[in-house]
């Protein structure tokens, strides 16, 4: 599909002019998940807010204390209210609902908890801020009423970031059920929230067709796949440290996974996989992050001894981490297919290292992969535990690896951030004529 990056033109002029004579933006962020968090949206929105700020623009963020995926506030930080600078960023901490068993309605209280917290502190800053700028990251599009309304008081350009296609995604892995009233209301929500923003950034084409399929104009859409910082994660780096601290031999074969440990991610896949190879002892399962499986997970470890489970690696070692791979899983379930474009894709793809997919022709993740990776059936245990000792027995492709390389390429962390800045602040960008013709996302 294609997606314009023209803005209506009074929009896009009096924001040229605006640049032009101050060099300078006053940019509102509003989201639940903001840095310190390395996983997911919060590592993105974190990113995001500091390069705006080293670009020279007054950033102010409205969010909740880091807190995922492991659903529980992260040291030293606490569950209420709290004010700190960040990276050039003012940043607003506002309490939520958190719970050990983050399922069902309790995945729903989470973040209408944080948008009640939240509301009074985001109209406030944005009443007495007077930003030029006001960018929702969704999730959760519960904070989107009284942004759009604070933004409409002071004049302000509005942009939804979607990182999450949280109402579909919700109800397809079965969070809230799997359809009825509430599925109703909850869509039609959807739908209000999405035609009111000026500008929507979203990750994957197939995401940006849904978004528009609920009423949008096309020409307010925007994709820009999330970005990996080709600096951070490189390959062949030199992953010997790691085996050593580990305990791990110089001749296990990894199959490795690293990231959120929950219902989306399809993670039930890695142990069963894992009991299928239990007598391959040479091949390690090896699982690295948090969230709402990782219990499940490690009641599987303790029966199984080619299955190992720790915790979120040192962000200043993570290039050295994912190269501790010999073969990178990255499972997901069918039913949140093209919901969501998985953010561990790039770092996967830096490290050149082989990598097994489940995901269906057809789909987005599948597309932009092409031949690069190996695709097995969304749930199939047994695909990916025979593709897994398919790989453990051979060396990898070198043109298989190279187009790994040139895929991550295009997800490079300073024309991927530089994009979407372009975007979220209605910049033509700097490549694009003036009359600004569509392009191909």
């Amino acid at each position: 599909m294609t997606v314009a990056t023209n803005m209506p033109k009074a929009s896009a002029q009096a924001q040229d002019g605006a640049c032009l004579a101050t060099g300078r933006e006053s940019i509102f962020i509003y989201g639940i998940n903001y840095a310190p968090e390395i996983a997911g949206v919060g590592r993105y929105s974190g990113e995001i807010g500091a390069h705006l700020a080293a670009e020279g623009h007054a950033v102010c963020v409205v969010t909740a204390p880091p807190h995922y995926p492991g659903w529980r506030v992260q040291a030293p930080h606490r569950n209420g209210w709290a004010y700190k600078s960040l990276a050039g960023a003012e940043i607003y901490r506002c309490p939520l609902y958190l719970s050990e068993q983050m399922k069902g309605i309790r995945r729903l209280l989470a973040p209408l908890s944080f948008a009640a917290s939240s509301a009074p502190v985001a109209l406030w800053t944005i009443l007495r801020r007077r930003p030029s700028v006001v960018l929702v990251v969704e999730p959760t599009l519960f904070v989107a009423p009284v942004a759009l309304l604070a933004a409409r008081l002071v004049g302000a350009r509005t942009v939804l970031h979607v990182q999450d296609l949280e109402v579909e995604a919700a109800f397809a892995v079965g969070h809230l059920g799997q359809g009825g009233l509430l599925a109703r209301m909850a869509g039609g929500f959807d739908r209000t929230m999405a035609r009111c923003f000026d500008r929507i950034v979203t990750i994957s084409n197939r995401m940006a067709e849904k978004i528009i399929s609920k009423g949008v104009d096309a020409s307010k859409v925007e994709v820009v796949r999330n970005w990996v910082d080709l600096d951070q994660v490189r390959p062949d780096q030199d992953a010997s440290a790691y085996r050593q601290e580990l305990g791990i031999a110089e001749s296990a074969f990894i199959a490795l996974y690293s990231g959120n440990l929950g219902a989306k991610q399809g993670v039930r896949l890695i142990w069963e996989a894992a009991e299928r190879l239990r007598d391959r002892p040479e091949i390690l399962f090896l699982v690295a992050g948090d969230g709402p499986m990782r219990h499940e997970l490690e009641k599987a470890a303790a029966r199984l001894p080619n299955l190992r489970v720790v915790g979120f690696q040192p962000e200043a070692r993570f290039g050295e981490f994912l190269s501790l791979a010999d073969v990178h899983l990255l499972p997901q379930e069918r039913e949140a297919a093209d919901l969501l474009l998985p953010s561990k894709l790039g770092g996967m793809l830096a490290s050149a290292k082989p990598v097994i997919v489940t995901a269906d022709p057809g789909t987005e993740l599948a597309d932009f992969l092409g031949t690069s990776c190996q695709l097995t059936p969304p749930g199939d245990s047994a695909a990916l535990a025979e593709a897994i000792a398919q790989a453990a027995g051979q060396d990898p492709d070198p043109a298989t690896r190279a187009q790994r390389l040139a895929l991550a390429g295009q997800l490079a962390k300073t024309s991927g951030i530089a994009h979407f800045a372009q975007a979220a602040l209605f910049l033509q960008r700097a490549d694009a004529p003036s009359n600004a013709r569509p392009i191909a996302a």
